[in-house]
């Protein structure tokens, strides 16, 4: 009578097991984008928190109590090279010894931001990974750029691959999935913009975000703000002038940022004031409706 039992108990046990093998690997990210590429490649492997959430600005954040608790008990957390890093990575390692953190703009050039004019004609940056991390003034949106959304799932995939080596085939699997998505959604935005014009299109935004996008399809960006820093009287008036002469009907701004500028320039040329997010989480379709915005083809 008792074999019985003890069988039961023996499959409670193993069954107790696997639901404990089963159960996501929490993992930290530090923007709403990185959250949509880890979740494309790992799915229900993981569980994905965001450090720096929708409507907060990854230049200036200040993690909350709950999520330096919840951090103690991660596996990962995988940085992009925003401002709040610079700050908070070394107190993240110091609070969860057993925290990896991974680079996951490794192998990623930056582009300089210029502080002495409105634009985005300036040279990649060509200095070290950790020059660029703790370097003042590179420019910190690369998952903008759909080829570099390509490098950087790569490290990420790496990543997964260390915490979770059992599930290397599923997540090769996905991996491989989701840059075919990245490669479909290239050449869909290349399209909006085929070479060969006289003059580059060009578009005006608020907070210089979209630079490493510009300089993937052949755009200018040119910028309201640079550096944090909204333009002198006399600056403003050249930019008035600058949108009259690129016919610009729309100004870029992003929800996490002051818009009062921005409205006065698109006031004095006729312009509207529309919201184009970089650090919105459901990426492939924001970079879709971004693009056809620059292009005038609003879906």
């Amino acid at each position: 009578m008792r074999r019985p039992l003890v069988f039961m108990l023996a499959l409670f046990v193993l069954s107790s097991f696997h639901t404990a093998l089963a159960a996501p690997v929490r993992v930290f990210v530090s923007i709403p984008p990185q959250k949509y590429f880890v979740e494309k490649i790992a799915g229900p492997l993981v569980d994905v928190a965001v450090m720096a959430p929708p409507g907060a600005n990854p230049h200036a954040y200040e993690p909350r109590p709950r999520q330096m608790s919840e951090l103690s008990h991660a596996r990962a957390f995988l940085a992009v090279g925003v401002p709040f890093e610079h700050t908070w990575l070394p107190r993240f390692a110091a609070l969860n010894k057993n925290l990896l953190i991974v680079h996951t703009d490794r192998g990623i050039r930056k582009r300089e931001m210029s502080a002495h004019s409105h634009g985005s004609e300036d040279e990649p940056h060509h200095g070290s990974h950790e020059e660029e991390d703790h370097k003042h003034g590179t420019d910190p949106h690369i998952w903008v750029s759909p080829p570099l959304a390509l490098l950087q799932a790569r490290n990420i995939l790496a990543a997964l691959v260390e915490i979770l080596p059992g599930e290397r085939q599923t997540l090769y699997e996905n991996y491989g999935r989701f840059i075919g998505e990245i490669a479909e959604l290239d050449t869909e935005i290349m399209n909006l913009f085929p070479p060969g014009k006289a003059s580059r299109p060009s578009f005006l935004v608020f907070h210089p975000a979209w630079g490493y996008f510009a300089e993937a399809y052949g755009l200018e960006e040119t910028a309201v703000e640079v550096e944090g820093k909204e333009p002198k009287p006399a600056e403003l008036i050249k930019l008035i002038e600058k949108a009259r002469e690129m016919g610009v009907k729309a100004i870029f701004v992003q929800p996490q940022m002051s818009t009062r500028t921005a409205e006065t320039i698109a006031d004095a040329v006729g312009a509207v004031v529309t919201v184009a997010d970089p650090l919105a989480e459901q990426w492939a379709s924001n970079l879709r409706t971004v693009a056809r915005k620059i292009a005038g083809r609003p879906e």
